[in-house]
């Protein structure tokens, strides 16, 4: 039933200015505009849109809420380091990161960080 209909992600931000403003300045999505205030909409690739609404209080997720797939994780990850972002590090029997917050998973390899508003955010690409 719903194998041909385009997915949305949606996160909570505590701060929507904040949020935005690290979505759009530092990721480099476009917002655009949003029927219903206070929500934030933000384009990705591929047609894809995140939805980010205002709540009160910071949230309580310990998963990843948002997966971006890239072809060169390399170079976005040195990039959003340039831009100040920390990534998060790991150390479990199935995944463990470098350094620089990467975890090699054999056929792909991912990083993670946090949005300021505490949603947990994966960078994806294939292993080449």
């Amino acid at each position: 039933m719903l194998a041909d209909a385009l997915a949305q992600a949606t996160v909570p931000a505590e701060d929507l200015d904040r949020a935005v403003k690290f979505y759009t300045e530092v990721l480099g999505l476009k917002r655009l505009p949003a029927q219903e205030e206070p929500v934030a909409v933000f384009q990705a690739g591929q047609g894809s849109t995140i939805l980010m609404y205002e709540r009160p209080g910071r949230t309580k997720a310990e998963h990843t809420a948002i997966t971006f797939t890239v072809d060169d994780l390399d170079a976005v990850v040195d990039g959003l380091i340039a831009k100040g972002v920390t990534f998060e590090q790991y150390d479990f029997d199935e995944i463990k990161t470098d350094e620089r917050g990467i975890a090699d998973q054999g056929t792909h390899r991912v990083a993670w960080l946090r949005d300021p508003e505490g949603n947990i955010l994966g960078i994806v690409a294939p292993t080449k």
